[in-house]
């Protein structure tokens, strides 16, 4: 989570004057708050989020101390396949997070059947991940998500249109859920060589082979 400071700073004669900075880390925030409260001069400090909540500082200091036993430094790999006889879709998502200063990774697929095209599995298996993500307590963090969809991950960042409904619907899903969660998500599309962990899970999937794992790397 990013933040930054609203400071109404007051001279040794009074006068007074309005400073509004970058976004930054919580811990950078916090040190530059201590740094002036040192002069005596910050009359008032107001901390913001990328959502325009104001903190109080005991609140943010309690976030950073939760962080640290709470998923965080959080990358997601997620893909769909679909299987056009059966009109199956395969989901697969693989999750690498930091916890508790431990590096995990976690697995996870699904097969589902309601589902019309390559391109709704895809989107599905990103909202697969995600839903796993709120299961996991992940919230008010920024997560990256990496595919090898250029259709979901350019139709996310806004650089491709969403003309069909169906996509649309998953689209606005996706992004519904990560404002209910202060998810701050980034997407960047791979090759399918690179993804080829969730493409095996999308794969087991469809063979009806269910993996849900979770370890801790070395």
């Amino acid at each position: 989570m990013k933040i930054r400071l609203e400071v109404t700073y007051k001279t040794p004669k009074k006068t007074e004057a309005f400073f509004r900075s970058e976004e930054m880390t919580i811990g950078q925030a916090l040190l530059i708050t201590e740094d002036l409260e040192k002069t005596g001069r910050a009359k008032s400090i107001t901390f913001i989020d990328a959502y325009d909540t104001t903190w109080k500082r005991k609140d943010l200091q309690k976030y950073l101390d939760d962080l640290e036993t709470e998923p965080h430094e959080i990358t997601v790999y997620f893909d769909g396949g679909y299987e056009i006889k059966e009109r199956k879709a395969g989901l697969g998502c693989v999750i690498y997070y930091t916890q508790s200063g431990k590096a995990m990774r976690l697995r996870l697929n699904a097969l589902v059947d309601e589902l019309d095209t390559n391109n709704e599995a895809e989107y599905a298996a990103l909202h697969l991940a995600i839903q796993e993500l709120d299961f996991m307590g992940v919230h008010h963090i920024p997560v990256r998500f990496v595919g090898d969809s250029q259709v979901v991950i350019n139709q996310l960042n806004e650089e491709w249109p969403t003309m069909e409904e169906a996509l649309n619907d998953w689209a606005d899903r996706i992004d519904d859920k990560l404002k209910q969660m202060g998810i701050t998500p980034s997407f960047e599309v791979i090759s399918r060589k690179d993804n080829g962990e969730a493409d095996r899970l999308a794969s087991q999937a469809l063979k009806g082979v269910k993996v849900t794992s979770r370890a801790e790397l070395e």
